[in-house]
């Protein structure tokens, strides 16, 4: 599937909107419910078995995946803002929840992501903070990158153990 050329076009996720989607271990898409695919432009036949990077903004840092990846694959919950890339090149924001779903037995089940509308002087500010660890990646790489994130969160009294508590507060 072709990636779509990025556009300046917003596309709005309202405060009831709640945006799921469900993943296997390797990332690919195994649910979308019906605000996903409306918000994103896709059909399920295209979302399905796709990786989730289909949707990923070229202003999203690696280092948020990497930080997102390493600790869901631990079974820890994340919550990131996420800029995501539509079918069409517009773009919506989100602060995405993301966890690890396991079986009764405690195996792995899937990954679930819920995502929700975020407030303009988050989008804000996150977007700043992401161009900032964008040129850090494209000078020094991942490990530059997420000294930016780390300096962010230090400067409001957070480290990375306590990142989801700083990206909740941002959203208020």
């Amino acid at each position: 599937m072709e990636r779509p050329t990025p556009t300046d076009v917003e596309k709005e996720v309202s405060s009831i909107d709640m945006i799921v989607s469900k993943g296997d271990a390797e990332g690919n898409i195994t649910y979308t419910n019906p605000i996903f695919m409306k918000i994103s432009g896709y059909s399920q036949g295209e979302l399905l078995d796709k990786p989730h990077s289909i949707l990923r903004h070229p202003d999203m840092p690696k280092a948020i995946f990497k930080y997102l990846w390493d600790n869901i694959s631990e079974g820890k919950e994340v919550h990131a803002y996420v800029k995501n890339l539509c079918k069409d090149g517009s773009y919506y924001w989100v602060l995405a929840q993301v966890r690890m779903a396991k079986n009764p037995d405690g195996s792995f089940r899937n990954y679930v992501s819920t995502r929700r509308r975020v407030e303009e002087a988050a989008k804000a500010t996150i977007s700043e903070l992401y161009a900032k660890m964008l040129a850090a990646e494209e000078e020094g790489g991942m490990d530059a990158s997420l000294k930016v994130l780390e300096e962010f969160l230090s400067q409001r009294g957070h480290t990375l153990e306590t990142f989801n508590a700083c990206m909740d507060e941002l959203n208020k």
